[in-house]
């Protein structure tokens, strides 16, 4: 299986009023094409940093970092790096961030407004993608009609109707309960399976690395180890010591 995602020597140092904060410190690791991969660590770790650089977010200080052939820290001006985040990668965060005063299909077309997609297709889209995630009839609803386990999977078909390569994934299950949170991770589980998307998502929640094939644990800014499922009842025991 063949790396999407390609890390070296990636730092990511903050200046601020305080001083220097080292938020990402030497980081190397990689993620396998149709890979669901999960980063865990406690609060301040630099998980959510590390995610931000994979998705052009963010900048890192020095290192590579090369997503699904492209180097990221080649890409000097911010209509690049939005060029790359419009036709690379999705985004799902803890918090929906979907629009209030658009209807839900209207949410899911977003970022295809951006690459010019004409009217028509662009609804076609939405509608497949939101039937990927189980939502068919609820397209012309607002969001704050629907649950929040529904919010999610309209903000993660909104993710990938673009058809991106990689899906990012921040806390994705944060502000849901636990069988919303089975839901999302079904879903994602699905995407993988029959879409070939390579998901990274950082999650506190260690019942969900389960479903994942390798878990990297984080600790002040640096990669500790990477876990494969047969150590995943080692990792969960490392944070139930520190505990």
């Amino acid at each position: 299986m063949s790396e999407i995602i390609r890390l070296e020597n990636v730092w990511k140092i903050y200046n601020g009023s305080a001083g220097q904060v080292v938020a990402v410190r030497g980081v190397t690791m990689n993620v396998k094409q149709g890979e669901f991969f999960a980063i865990v660590g406690p609060s301040g770790s630099g998980k959510t940093t590390m995610l931000h650089l994979m998705g052009g977010l963010d900048r890192p200080t020095r290192g590579s970092i090369v997503v699904a052939g492209v180097e990221i820290t080649s890409l000097r001006s911010d209509a690049e790096l939005s060029r790359y985040r419009n036709e690379t990668v999705g985004f799902v965060f803890q918090l929906f961030y979907l629009v209030p005063r658009l209807r839900v299909v209207e949410n899911v077309e977003l970022p295809l407004i951006k690459r010019g997609i004409p009217r028509e297709a662009r609804r076609k889209m939405a509608l497949e993608a939101l039937r990927m995630v189980g939502l068919e009839g609820v397209e012309n609803k607002y969001p704050n009609q629907l649950s929040g386990g529904e919010q999610q999977r309209v903000a993660i078909a909104r993710a990938i109707v673009a058809r991106p390569k990689v899906l990012l994934a921040d806390e994705p299950t944060g502000n849901l309960d636990a069988a919303n949170s089975q839901a999302v991770i079904e879903l994602f589980k699905k995407l993988d399976r029959e879409k070939g998307i390579t998901i990274v998502m950082v999650t506190h929640n260690l019942e969900l690395i389960w479903h994942c094939n390798r878990v990297a644990r984080m600790h002040s800014g640096s990669i500790v180890d990477i876990y494969t499922p047969d150590r995943y009842g080692e990792l969960i025991a490392s944070f139930v010591k520190r505990s």
